[in-house]
């Protein structure tokens, strides 16, 4: 069997997409493949592969326990086996209660899960692979997503779609609508890694922090993802980014990246998406834009034809 999500990018509505703004989510040509063997043995065995085809995880779990049995870790940077065992034995036993046949056979697995992008890009590692063993298990992957991590859920819209989609939670439900966002001027939209990884769980708890109302903004960066869609130039679309970036700049009580790291940049807008402060930004210009980020360092640029599904 084999499954396959797509990444995401946020472009409008981080921090109020949870509060029930709509926002603008875009599917990305970079995802995750997950490939299930079966086996004779009762026990599921996992490999986590990088872009590149390095093995950086594995596992061997006993079945029908679902029990723990060895698993390694092969990375230099944060985080421990037993860390990362932990949370996926969290998503398969979540599943496994959602659907009580998921993984209950005689016989084992073998899955191999494969990312198409660097680990350390933010495009939803986690989120491919709940979409992806929700499939598996043929269960509701918002569900999944919900009972064993928080978030908003819109990586999953973008794991399940291939067009942009508006996202909104409303009645604690998620609202999904494939919409048509083509820009005139995308040639001139590029999109910037900014060399770490954000965690999004400490962002949503920054924002949770401020028990504020925030209903005008919502209502205002609702409207904002609808005028993404319709913005006819760069300058209009310029505008729109500028005024999202002052919104949530208001509410989370930080500077927006472009004051923060790029006070100097003079050929377009910066706005942040996702969790603030890294990952990737959206970023308009031309064609000098990406020799003035990687002369600062920054040497992911990628035009939006190159990362947008």
């Amino acid at each position: 069997m084999n499954f396959y999500s797509n990444g995401k990018l946020l472009l409008s509505g981080e921090y109020l997409v949870l509060d029930g703004a709509v926002s603008l989510a875009v599917p990305t040509k970079f995802g995750q493949d997950l490939v299930v063997e079966n086996i004779q043995q009762p026990q599921l065995i996992w490999g986590s592969f990088t872009h590149t085809g390095d093995c950086w995880f594995e596992a061997v779990f006993e079945l029908p326990k679902l029990r723990l049995v060895s698993c390694t870790f092969n990375s230099d940077k944060e985080g421990s086996a037993e860390f990362i065992a932990e949370t996926l034995l969290e998503i398969l036993s979540e599943a496994k209660s959602m659907n009580p046949d998921f993984l209950s056979t005689k016989n084992g697995f073998v899955v191999k899960t494969r990312l198409t992008f660097p680990r350390n890009w933010g495009l939803g590692s986690s989120s491919t692979l709940i979409n992806s063993i929700a499939s598996w298990a043929k269960v509701d992957a918002f569900q999944l997503l919900w009972n064993s991590f928080k978030g908003s859920g819109y990586d999953i819209a973008c794991a399940q779609n291939n067009t942009p989609v508006f996202y909104q939670i409303s009645s604690k439900k998620p609202v999904v609508k494939q919409v048509e966002f083509n820009p005139t001027f995308k040639e001139n939209i590029f999109f910037v890694y900014l060399n770490q990884k954000q965690d999004s769980k400490e962002g949503i708890a920054k924002f949770r922090e401020s028990e504020q109302n925030f209903d005008k903004e919502i209502q205002r960066i609702s409207e904002i993802s609808n005028e993404f869609l319709k913005a006819k130039s760069i300058e209009n679309f310029n505008q729109l980014l500028v005024e999202h970036e002052e919104i949530i700049s208001s509410i989370i009580k930080l500077k927006p990246i472009k004051e923060q790291l790029f006070s100097d940049y003079h050929l377009g807008e910066i706005k942040s998406l996702g969790a603030w402060g890294g990952d990737f930004v959206m970023v308009t210009g031309n064609d000098q834009t990406p020799n003035y980020f990687k002369n600062k360092g920054f040497n992911t640029v990628l035009r939006y034809q190159q990362i947008i599904l």
